[in-house]
């Protein structure tokens, strides 16, 4: 078949930056392209060059046969693109969104019901057709864009990182329909591009392309990037309340390309030509080889030779007596609609304990009552000591609070952020002025001091955002979604971080939707449709839904399982 896009020679510059060098690729149609990459690697500005928004500083983009640097428009009406910021009119409703995306891709009215209504079955929109879009979640508004891209079944669909911030059951539906519709359009060579930070994705995928720095490091069929690791990889069984620190531990030492935690085991990778593992000496029990999979790959060629090191620890408050959370019967009313329905649990001191739950489950709204930012319509929340219904600014002063867009000023500088947020909690001058040194230097930071902030790769928000929560020596640290988007090297780094942090006796509450980070946690909580379902560690919840069929479920399974409605809850 023909392409249904080519690119020669392309090369992409914003005010002097290069954003893409010398990329040359092909779309075949009929399979999904994966695109990945590390922060900054180019990846939304091709896709932006592909669905003709930019034209290219050098080289050649045909598009469906056109060249995009002279007559996009006429490939636009094929062409579906979902950018990361949802591309939606907020001051619209749900339906009128969906009706207005179908009118410009000129949808008869038969075609327009029956695709509106599918749509809305898969993301669970139809309750809130009438919502306005600027008054919807993150979820809700990501869900929204997933249907406005794909309400047409455009020749060519891109999509930019179209599952961050989505829960594992809702990535797994929105994987299906797109493949489904990719089946239903192939013989029209329909053709999908998928920009993604999920490389259990990426392993689906057709082909990958993989960009650094804005250029080509690699492309093909994913198992041209797991050929290179076959016995390379192995499986280290520790004791689980001692997997986060081996893997700091082991992490530096010679011949170690990665080590992540993968369910009850540490998933080691080995340089090439690297000595088998010795378990005894690493402080497991026994070390089996296993398959290579994507992740792996991606690491593997990207790593520099540096291992990621344990972070120096900021000063942090001499933990007090008794739990650092404690929540009982907390409910949140909005009207009528119950979000928080009589949630109870407790949080240890130096504890990681994972928030977690399908979107809308009412997750993030007991994460903003446990911050003090909502105030509970009833029950009891205690944290540090304090009581939230009647001190929250006691509590405040004792927290951190990591927002998972972080919350950063994008006209101010790095140094002019964390002065800001050292003085927002209290700091003196002269506390204010040292903290931020120290911020910079444990942080990284020191080189990109005075950038604008709005300006740096996700990877650095990231890094400044941590720093600027952990100013004032916090005793509880709050994470929402806190690597969403980010690539496996700079998860790796943040949770080097955050475990060391918790040993040293910071309480950690997160939210995430990733589930080999919620690994990472002591314990985990799920709530669901507003009430918490099931507590444990991560082995215990994989436990919970063990069977012959399945002897290894993965937390992500477990998770999916353990939300399922009941059976015939559907029907009913």
């Amino acid at each position: 078949m023909i392409p249904l896009a080519e690119i020669r020679g392309l090369r992409h510059a914003f005010s002097g930056h290069v954003a893409l060098d010398d990329v040359a690729l092909t779309i075949a149609p009929g399979i999904i392209t994966g695109i990945v990459g590390p922060d900054a690697a180019g990846k939304t500005t091709l896709l932006r060059l592909l669905a003709g928004l930019l034209r290219p500083t050098a080289g050649e983009v045909m598009v469906l046969g056109h060249d995009m640097a002279r007559d996009a428009a006429a490939a636009h009406r094929d062409i579906g693109y979902m950018p990361q910021r949802f591309g939606l009119y907020e001051d619209l409703t749900v339906a009128e969104n969906l009706s207005l995306f179908a009118d410009l891709h000129r949808m008869p009215a038969d075609l327009r019901r029956e695709r509106i209504a599918r749509l809305l079955r898969f993301t669970t929109l139809a309750p809130v057709t009438g919502r306005l879009a600027g008054q919807l979640s993150g979820g809700m508004k990501q869900k929204l864009g997933h249907a406005c891209a794909l309400l047409a079944r455009p020749r060519l669909l891109l999509l930019d990182e179209p599952s961050v911030g989505v829960d594992p059951a809702s990535r797994r539906e929105l994987w299906a329909i797109v493949s489904d519709m990719l089946a239903e359009g192939r013989e029209e060579g329909m053709g999908v591009v998928w920009a993604t930070a999920y490389l259990d994705e990426a392993e689906r995928c057709g082909s990958v392309l993989l960009l650094h720095e804005g250029r080509v490091l690699a492309s093909g069929p994913p198992a041209d990037f797991l050929a290179p690791l076959e016995g390379r990889v192995w499986r280290l069984a520790v004791p689980a309340a001692e997997r986060r620190r081996i893997a700091r531990a082991i992490a530096p030492l010679e011949g170690m390309v990665d080590v992540a935690i993968q369910g009850d085991t540490l998933r080691l990778v080995r340089a090439a030509g690297a000595p088998p593992p010795d378990a005894a000496a690493l402080g497991g029990s026994s070390v089996i080889a296993t398959a290579p999979r994507f992740e792996d790959g991606f690491v593997d060629r990207l790593a520099d030779g540096a291992p990621i090191q344990p972070a120096a620890i900021p000063p942090v408050r001499p933990p007090a007596d008794g739990p650092a959370i404690e929540v009982r019967d907390l409910v949140r009313r909005f009207g009528a609609f119950t979000a928080v329905d009589r949630v109870s649990f407790s949080v240890a001191r130096g504890e990681i304990f994972g928030l977690l739950g399908p979107n809308g489950a009412g997750k993030s709204t007991t994460f903003r009552m446990l911050c003090g930012l909502l105030a509970p319509s009833a029950g009891t929340a205690h944290v540090a000591g304090q009581d939230m219904l009647r001190a929250s600014a006691d509590a405040r002063a004792r927290i951190g609070y990591m927002a998972q867009r972080f919350s950063l000023y994008g006209e101010l500088s790095v140094r002019e952020n964390l002065m800001f947020f050292a003085r927002v909690y209290g700091l003196g001058l002269r506390a204010r002025r040292a903290a931020v040194m120290d911020a910079l230097t444990r942080f990284d930071l020191e080189t990109v001091a005075d950038s604008v902030a709005g300006q740096l790769p996700l990877g650095v928000k990231q890094r400044l955002a941590l720093a600027a929560a952990l100013l004032h020596g916090p005793e509880i640290l709050f994470l929402d979604e806190p690597t969403s988007g980010v690539d496996p090297l700079t998860r790796r780094a943040f949770w080097s971080r955050i475990g060391a942090l918790a040993d040293a006796g910071v309480t950690i509450l997160v939210t995430s939707h990733f589930m080999d980070e919620a690994e990472y946690c002591d314990r985990l909580a799920i709530v669901n449709a507003g009430r918490l379902i099931v507590t444990g560690t991560p082995a215990e919840l994989r436990a919970r839904v063990r069977t012959a069929a399945q002897p290894d479920p993965t937390l992500e399974d477990a998770f999916i399982a353990l939300v399922a409605p009941p059976a015939g809850a559907q029907a009913a």
